[in-house]
């Protein structure tokens, strides 16, 4: 059966029974009713592509059925048909959202090309809807993280978000400092407006100041005609600075300007204004870079109003099981490929890994294996060689944590890997860290890992904390009923 439906409505029934005919041709499939009320019957019960209905009929009128199919079913287009046809009639159907008007007596011809047409302007449409909502999904990439660290820094970015205040971000490279501005834009008051991303590192030098602020007809030689730059473009918008710290002294003046003004003045000499939110984003310590003579203090304090501090990946490593499985569907569902997940195996692998290359490295990883893998889920054997090699070499044995991370924290951290380490042997942790054992019960319990311990276990931490003598007897317990040790 065709996909494509036809209905025709009119109150003759020989121009049912030869537009029928003229469609079944076509290879559509028709369906026909004599009035419109039957005519919205049918439409309310099955898809319909076109409708072609007769202006004049008894009761609803066929612009009546144009606005009642409109409200049914949107996408359906309508094409209104009459011999009485005059400009008024016709530019009144188009108001009313018709797709085409046509007299009769009809032609076979004529009537084919208008039903034609308005499937492929339907077509369109679709293909466009479609688009507009994947590119949307892309610009909305989701931010994923559940760490302490994580969570904290995304308290301050939506806090910011709302406000008009200058956003600087910093991080290592590949930590998603491009997808943090994004979701303030997203969240600001500007969000209908554009976002316009500029990578400063990856402009030359030499046109850098003319891509940012445009220029003027004769500014220089090539400069055939006036050119609006990222400044203009990101109007009403948001403008985000990558890397920052690599712009020239030049352009850091007129950069100033812009956030001290709200105006610049292209190449050319015209002065333009601009209502704008600026966040800019650096791997570099601008604070360095300012005493060193690299970066202009004045611009630093002015760039400087809210600063997010992303963590790289080696900081938040409980973040990795959620980034890897969002990663996998994604390139799953692009690649279509059936993939269930990864195998414990490979998911410590990737838990263990230092990650130089933070959540970009991840992701590139995840999508290698995805593309190789000959089975249902990613295994070992799907990851790269030099991701072994790094954990061989002791790099997954390591904690490497920012000046300025909480002491909590770093002890939360601490204590989860050495019992990552020790496959949950609590006693054998304490050992390693060089503290008691109840401190790691009591470390847990207060950071909420232990909300479905047993009974037993609260039992044992409990006579642990009143007489510190069980101690040991008690952890020697918990490790034999866990077949974690020996009795």
């Amino acid at each position: 059966m065709s996909e494509v439906t036809v209905l025709v409505v009119d109150d003759e029934e020989g121009i049912q029974e030869s537009l029928g005919r003229i469609f079944a041709r076509e290879g559509f499939q028709v369906l026909t009713a004599p009035d419109a009320k039957q005519g919205l019957d049918l439409l309310r019960r099955q898809p319909v592509k076109v409708l072609l209905t007769d202006l004049v009929m008894p009761g609803m009128t066929g612009t009546d059925l144009l606005k009642a199919a409109k409200t049914i079913s949107p996408e359906t287009e309508v094409v209104l048909m009459t011999a009485y046809g005059t400009v008024e009639n016709a530019v009144e159907a188009m108001k009313q959202g018709a797709y085409d008007f046509v007299t009769k007596p009809l032609k076979r011809a004529q009537i084919v090309g208008v039903v034609r047409r308005a499937l492929e302007k339907q077509s369109l449409v679709v293909e466009n809807r479609a688009l507009r909502a994947q590119l949307e999904a892309t610009r909305k990439r989701p931010t994923i993280g559940n760490s302490l660290q994580w969570r904290r820094m995304m308290e301050v970015v939506m806090q910011a978000a709302p406000s008009s205040a200058t956003v600087l971000i910093q991080g290592e490279s590949g930590t998603g400092k491009e997808l943090l501005a994004r979701a303030i834009h997203d969240h600001s008051l500007r969000t209908s407006g554009p976002f316009v991303p500029v990578n400063c590192a990856a402009i030359p030098e030499t046109i850098l100041e003319a891509e940012l602020f445009g220029y003027e007809r004769g500014a220089f030689t090539g400069a055939v005609s006036n050119r609006d730059g990222r400044f203009s473009i990101a109007d009403k918008g948001t403008l985000f600075l990558d890397e920052v710290g690599e712009i020239s002294p030049q352009v850091q003046v007129k950069l100033l300007r812009v956030l001290q003004e709200g105006e610049f003045e292209r190449l050319g000499g015209k002065t333009v204004k601009v209502d704008l939110r600026l966040v800019a984003a650096t791997n570099k310590d601008l604070q360095t870079e300012v005493r060193e003579g690299r970066f202009r203090e004045d611009l630093f304090y002015r760039l400087n109003v809210i600063t997010v501090y992303v963590p790289p990946l080696r900081d938040r490593s409980e973040d990795i099981p959620l980034l890897a499985d969002h990663f996998l569907r994604r390139y799953a569902e692009k690649n279509n490929k059936p993939i269930a997940g990864f195998t414990h195996a490979a998911m410590e692998r990737l838990s263990a890994y230092h990650w130089p290359g933070n959540v970009r490295e991840l992701e590139n990883v995840v999508e290698r294996a995805v593309v190789l893998t000959k089975s249902q889920s990613i295994g070992e054997e799907d990851l790269p060689r030099d991701l072994f090699a790094a954990l061989e070499g002791g790099d997954g044995r390591t904690i490497s944590v920012a000046v300025g991370t909480p002491l909590e924290e770093v002890e939360r951290r601490l204590i989860h890997e050495t019992l990552k380490r020790t496959k949950g042997d609590k006693r054998l942790a304490a050992q390693l860290l060089g503290i008691a054992t109840r401190t790691i019960y009591r470390r847990l319990e207060s950071w909420g890992s232990q909300e479905d311990a047993s009974e037993e276990e609260a039992t044992a931490l409990a006579l642990a904390e009143e007489d510190p003598s069980e101690e040991e007897a008690t952890a020697r317990a918990l490790a034999g009923r866990d077949g974690k040790g020996a009795p």
